[in-house]
């Protein structure tokens, strides 16, 4: 049981990762390059898609990490445990940070950018790129139960020696 909820849990927290990661490397990068209706308007397209797919990857790579604390012993336990509170932290960034100024920036879309526009857009950014490093963190630390399962698994079947 602890592999397949591994694996998931692995699963679910790369993709939350890969995805935070990709849109903070190109999206961000793509949203500054382009004229400023441009951004707004392909901005308000993809957080209207995106709510549905991230919110349920956000959930499920909290679930599955804290299914794995709780399968999981000793430091393992605390890895995942943390790992779970750090991609509860990327939902409640994203919730309480990027979606008050994105339910702003589709206003924006329609009626224009304030003049202080450019400060609320870095904020975005500020607070999507602590969001991919909470996501990111969880998915290391997902990796590192893993391992440490695997080398327990090892040593317990007398496959690999302990050093002395």
């Amino acid at each position: 049981m602890v592999r397949y909820v591994t694996a998931f849990a692995l699963l679910a927290t790369g993709l939350l990762a890969g995805a935070f990661g990709y849109g903070a490397v190109n999206l961000v990068s793509a949203f500054n390059a382009v004229p400023l209706d441009v951004r707004l308007t392909f901005h308000t397209a993809l957080m209207h898609l995106n709510g549905v797919v991230m919110q349920t990857t956000m959930a499920l790579a909290i679930l599955s990490s804290l299914a794995l604390a709780v399968l999981s012993r000793g430091a393992s336990r605390y890895l995942a445990g943390a790992a779970g509170a750090l991609a509860l932290a990327s939902l409640l960034i994203t919730r309480f940070g990027n979606v008050p100024i994105n339910g702003r920036i589709k206003v924006w879309a329609v009626t224009g950018a304030p003049a202080d526009h450019a400060s609320i857009l870095h904020r975005w950014e500020a607070f999507n790129v602590a969001r991919s490093l909470t996501a990111l963190i969880a998915f290391v630390l997902v990796i590192t139960v893993g391992a440490r399962i695997v080398r327990t698994r090892r040593v317990e079947s007398g496959a690999v020696a302990l050093p002395v």
